[in-house]
């Protein structure tokens, strides 16, 4: 089973994704902001991250660069999640080291597939 990190501060986001996403067969661990995320992505070690970028404590930004310096987590592939759907914010999450970018609200059906083609098979 396929183990997938949620970093998300939003509690009915973060229902509605673990939910779906456990449902598809994943396994989801949780973390609510940027910090938390580092420490669950070097406790858990996931096949993927999930990152909002606007999250309280450490920004997803922030959160994905220092796990793209860590030996331990620099492999792991970050699918950025965003409301910010302008111009530029999907450079931005490719430039702090996200492997992709999807925008919100979450359209599931192209979320899995990107999830799908992130994952290592």
């Amino acid at each position: 089973m396929k183990k997938l990190l949620l970093v998300e501060d939003n509690e009915m986001n973060r229902d509605m994704l673990s939910r779906r996403l456990e449902r598809r067969g994943y396994q989801v661990v949780i973390a609510v902001d940027g910090e938390q995320g580092i420490t669950a992505a070097k406790e858990h070690r996931p096949d993927l991250i999930l990152m909002d970028m606007s999250l309280p404590v450490l920004d997803g930004w922030e959160s994905t660069r220092r796990l793209k310096q860590e030996p331990d987590t620099q492999a792991i592939p970050v699918l950025a999640l965003t409301a910010h759907a302008m111009a530029g914010e999907r450079d931005k999450a490719l430039a702090a080291g996200c492997s992709d970018y999807d925008t919100k609200p979450v359209d599931f059906v192209r979320l899995l597939g990107k999830i799908e083609s992130l994952l290592p098979a």
